[in-house]
Formats: C-alpha cells, sequence, structure tokens
C-alpha cells in the first residue's frame, strides 16, 4: 500500500480555519484514532527553535499546536507537549522563554495540557534523547515547513533533532560534522521515535538560509499530514523545487526501509501536487553546490568548494549565542568583535541557526566564487 500523504490549504492561522483544516488533513489519511488509541499519553513535539514570537514564522505556531491538541482531547488522550530548542547556557531557563515567547505557554495553559522540559535523557544507539518519549505511548510530530543552511531541508526527520537534550546537540554535531554522518544520526534518531503522526505548519514557510533569522518567510497557505515521515519529506521537497534524494536523511531513511521517498509509492490526498507547486524556493546558500555541481567534480574538489559563516558587523549585537552554539568552540570575542578560527570551522552553521539578529551570513571560499557558486 501506498503511503498517504495529506495537502491542504489554510489561509490564515486564525483559529478557527487552523482547526478545520488540521482535522481535514488528518481525516484524509484515515483520522485520528487510526494512528493513536484513544486514553493514550501523547507527546506533542513543534519546532520551538528559538524565543522568537510566531510572527517571524520560525517555529510552529501556536494555533497548529492547539488544533492538534483539541483533536487528541477528542479521544481522551493524556497530552504533553515540548521541545528541546537550540539554546544553550541554562537549559531550563531558555526553555521557559522560548515557550513564553513561542506562544506555547499560553496555548498549554488554556487548553489544560502539561508543558514539559527535555532536562532527562535515555541513551538510543549512542544518541541521548528525553526521557519522554519513552514516558508516552505515542509521538506527534509538528515541524515547521522551512530551509536549513545545513541539511536543506528541516521538515519531519530534522525535527526530531529537538528530541535530544539540551547541550547534548552540541557534541553530535561535533562527532557528526560530515553531513552523510549528520544525516545517518537524524534517521537514526527518527527510527528510534517513529512518531504516529507527522502535521507540518506550512501556511507560513520559510526560504533562503533558514531555519532561524537568516530566512525569509514565504506565505504557502499550506498543512501536511501523514503518518509516514519520509513521504512528508519526499513531498516537501517537492514543493520546493528539489530532488528528495538531495536530502541526504530522506535518502538514508529510505534505505532502511522507514519510508517512501518516491513519489510512484506516495498517494497525495487533499490538494494536488502540482497546485501546491509554484515558484522553486529560494534555498540556501550552502545548497547551491548540490544543485549545479556533477556529482565527481564536487568529490575531487570538496575541499576546495567551501562555506563558512561570518558576521555582518552592523547586524550584531555581541549577545554570544554563537560562542556559546559552536560544537568546536571555534568562535570567539576580540575587542568586542566576534572571531572565527576558520581553520578549524566544521562549516556546521549552528551558529547562523541560533542568531537571534540575523547577523551571520555564509562566506565562499575562493573557487566557490571563481566558479559562480
Amino acid at each position: 500500500m501506498n503511503s498517504r500523504v495529506s495537502l491542504v490549504k489554510c489561509k490564515s492561522y486564525e483559529a478557527a480555519l487552523v482547526q478545520e483544516a488540521i482535522r481535514k488533513a488528518i481525516d484524509l489519511i484515515g483520522g485520528v484514532a487510526g494512528f493513536i488509541k484513544p486514553e493514550s499519553r501523547v507527546l506533542v513535539k513543534p519546532n520551538l527553535l528559538m524565543a522568537k514570537e510566531p510572527e517571524f514564522g520560525i517555529t510552529t505556531h501556536p494555533e497548529v499546536v492547539r488544533a492538534v491538541i483539541k483533536i487528541l482531547k477528542e479521544i481522551n488522550c493524556k497530552i504533553f507537549v515540548g521541545d528541546s530548542s537550540d539554546v544553550w547556557g541554562n537549559q531550563i531557563e531558555d526553555a521557559d522563554e522560548v515557550y513564553l515567547r513561542s506562544g506555547i505557554k499560553k496555548i498549554s495553559e488554556e487548553e489544560d495540557v502539561e508543558l514539559v522540559k527535555f532536562d532527562k535523557r535515555r541513551w538510543h544507539r549512542k544518541v541521548p534523547l528525553t526521557t519522554w518519549l519513552g514516558d508516552c505511548d505515542y509521538l506527534v510530530n509538528l515541524p515547521k515547513f522551512k530551509t536549513h543552511n545545513y541539511t536543506i531541508l528541516t521538515g519531519a526527520i530534522k525535527n526530531l533533532f529537538g528530541l535530544v537534550p539540551g547541550t547534548y546537540k552540541t557534541e553530535l554535531h561535533k562527532n557528526n560534522f560530515n553531513l552523510n554522518d549528520f544525516s545517518k544520526m537524524l534517521v537514526d534518531i527518527y527510527e528510534t521515535a517513529r512518531p504516529a503522526l507527522t502535521i507540518v505548519d506550512g501556511v507560513v514557510a520559510m526560504e533562503g538560509d533558514g531555519p532561524g533569522t537568516g530566512g525569509k518567510l514565504r506565505q504557502m497557505n499550506l498543512l501536511l499530514a501523514s503518518c509516514d515521515g519520509v513521504a512528508v519529506d519526499c513531498v516537501m521537497a517537492l514543493i520546493m523545487g528539489i530532488k528528495p534524494y538531495d536530502i541526504l536523511s530522506t535518502g538514508e531513511a529510505a534505505k532502511r526501509g522507514l519510508g517512501a521517498a518516491d513519489i510512484n509509492s506516495i498517494s497525495v490526498l487533499g490538494e494536488k501536487l502540482e497546485n501546491v507547486t509554484g515558484e522553486p524556493f529560494l534555498l540556501p546558500s550552502t545548497s547551491t553546490l548540490i544543485k549545479r555541481v556533477p556529482k565527481p567534480i564536487i568529490e575531487l574538489a570538496r575541499r576546495l568548494i567551501k562555506y563558512y559563516p561570518y558576521i555582518e558587523r552592523d547586524n550584531c549585537i555581541s549577545c554570544a549565542a554563537c560562542i556559546q552554539a559552536c560544537p568546536n568552540k571555534i568562535i570567539s570575542m576580540k575587542n568586542d568583535r566576534i572571531v572565527f578560527d576558520y581553520s578549524k570551522c566544521i562549516a556546521c552553521f549552528c551558529c547562523q541557526e541560533v542568531c537571534p539578529a540575523s547577523a551571520i551570513k555564509v562566506k565562499k571560499s575562493l573557487l566557490a566564487k571563481i566558479i559562480g557558486l
């Protein structure tokens, strides 16, 4: 049987519209009771990258979270909402700020569900994941439709990286700095967590140098739903205008038999795929290499064609978030200026991901400039 992905239009985040659209998206693929047993314990995991308000388009919108909570309540589930955002320092205090500014705290209070912190972990395949994953019967995955300067796309699979508590994310970046290794690690997490349901917030999406303040918002008016996260990422890639297998985690997950990455094996329900695919997404600066250079040339020139983060001084607020985020500790503050040690930079762009001021941009190596990347 083909995997099923529903595409449903939703023109704004007005609560009633979101509720109706999400219900339709879930019903198209079989209804919530087809994936989650009544009276179960359910962990709802949005994308809460940083402490920014919903209008920034960086986090899963609170009305999407509310709509899912209401539907789960109808089958008498015990609901927990949480994420481990990409923030460093005192993780518990940072989580409070993220929950507050993202609007998730307000929604949780209004809907009377428990907002949890991922401050305890259990090891799975050399990856520490929140104990809440084992404490609940089901996981509902609520990613935001965004580009990502390291993985190109952040969707169903990448969103589960937030199951890793606090600063352990930094160590995983450091230990898996090659994108192939990092993608395999993401699939390890997906294979362990296996969300029962994935719903993507694409009402307002992000293109360009996402997933943080460097990206550009794009009105998509779209929600996606499926029990197959691999198929979701496949469909997201096609909507963006790229090949699904250019997303390494999608290919790795399909290789392991965790879901469908071939559109011919996916039943798209609701809106037709061609009706929601407009102009190709503006992709991250770092993705140009994948799209425009043949793979054999990439293998020969990979040491010379590189991308690095750099500081746009006029935007920098000297908050030091990038220093705390860097897994290799190659960023420092000298004379009130952020400085990079490029000889040790692994180009993971964690610094750009956490920058609250859109101050970190992408620098190209000389060869990349010469050949027009």
